[in-house]
């Protein structure tokens, strides 16, 4: 079953999109490149410039003096990190689809905060070049406002950006200043881990556009987007113009498209794929436990423990990074075990957690235990490495 993308709709303002190829200066640790100075890398005089901001010099070098491949690493988040070389055309086709769903165009200024190493970063320089966007570029950060706001060296206004959870989190407990300057964009992308109901809930008092999204380096980033505030929220994700989706024997996603270079990836994510061509994401097919015989999508049960922690709001609970996996069990083959990381919990707190557990999971889905590990292993990324720290702990 396949199925093509065509829920996006195209914004009028970017019909003329394809010829827009004009670029803009970048900034960067207070220094500010024409494309001219980075093409023709004027930019290895200036001294004190830092690691991360050289290599980022060096890749919109590359770019801008017409690089046909890129070799990335994947970030290891779905098995072991492996090398990926993407073309030109892959990734400025990318680029292109998403200025066409999200309205970007030429003029407006993007804020670069996730490491440019990785496809998400990278692509966020990418989409500048080819759309026409000015680019302020900060090292990545909890919050990547911060460094910007101290500095004072500029006036607070973006158009776009893309965030991970956790930064998107850090800049709306932070302040006033962090969301205005949120509300005020015209699209913001968030990706690299799942939204909790605590930040869900949080972005709906947010007035610019916020889309969760789905890819992977593979994909050269997110090939589907879903709305996750406004009156036009949506629990499924619709994929991006010429992207094509199916699924395969195991309920699993496929894609084609330009951006896979014209091939079928197929991937480990179980889906509801809709007849409309959107899907709902269900979790990973590798991230099952099978207890008694019966398949228990973890994606499922961290869900309910997130929702029990936020009702019970106790910061013991939600300070501590936790998921849930299998442990052996002689009876069950597996048990459904949720691990914590630190120390555990005094046991009348761990009781109450889950007996909450009980009351809102079927009974075959309710973690039989807690373990507690004092540290997660971690991706390149920052996150939770579920494998290495199963077989660590």
């Amino acid at each position: 079953m396949t199925h093509h993308g065509e829920p996006f709709q195209i914004h009028k303002h970017t019909k003329n999109l394809e010829q827009s190829m004009s670029t803009y200066d970048l900034w960067i640790e207070g220094r500010t490149y024409s494309p001219a100075a980075l093409r023709n890398a004027d930019y290895f005089d200036d001294f004190g410039l830092s690691d991360y901001a050289r290599a980022t010099l060096d890749i919109c070098h590359q770019w801008l003096t017409g690089q046909p491949t890129f070799v990335l690493k994947t970030s290891g988040s779905t098995g072991a990190p492996k090398v990926i070389t993407l073309t030109r055309r892959q990734m400025e086709a990318s680029a292109r689809a998403t200025g066409q769903a999200l309205g970007l165009q030429k003029g407006m200024r993007a804020l670069v905060c996730l490491p440019t190493r990785y496809i998400a970063g990278r692509m966020m320089l990418v989409r500048g070049f080819v759309l026409g966007m000015s680019m302020v570029v900060v090292e990545p950060s909890g919050n990547p406002f911060a460094a910007l706001l101290d500095g004072g060296e500029w006036d607070g206004e973006f158009d776009f950006t893309a965030l991970v959870p956790l930064q998107l989190q850090t800049a709306l407990d932070a302040g006033h200043t962090e969301r205005e300057i949120l509300n005020r964009m015209q699209a913001i992308l968030i990706g690299g881990g799942a939204v909790g109901s605590s930040l869900y809930k949080k972005l709906q008092t947010i007035e610019a556009p916020i889309y969760h999204t789905y890819g992977m380096t593979e994909t050269v980033t997110h090939v589907a987007l879903r709305r996750l505030n406004g009156a036009v929220r949506a629990d499924a994700f619709s994929p991006l113009p010429g992207v094509e989706l199916g699924v395969d024997q195991r309920d699993c996603l496929t894609i084609r498209s330009v951006v896979t270079g014209g091939k079928v990836v197929r991937t480990n994510d179980r889906v509801d794929l809709r007849a409309d061509g959107s899907f709902i994401w269900l979790g990973r097919v590798d991230n099952v436990v099978n207890s008694g015989g019966v398949k228990v999508q973890v994606e499922r049960v961290e869900r309910a423990v997130e929702e029990v922690i936020e009702t019970l709001a106790d910061p013991q609970f939600s300070e501590r990074r936790f998921f849930v996996g299998p442990l052996p069990d002689e009876r069950l083959g597996e048990a459904v075990t949720l691990f914590v990381e630190g120390g555990p919990f005094d046991r009348e707190l761990e009781q109450r957690l889950l007996w909450a557990l009980q009351q809102s999971l079927p009974k075959y889905e309710r973690p039989r235990s807690i373990c507690y590990v004092a540290n997660f292993a971690e991706t390149p990324t920052g996150k939770i490495d579920r494998l290495t720290t199963l077989l660590n702990r």
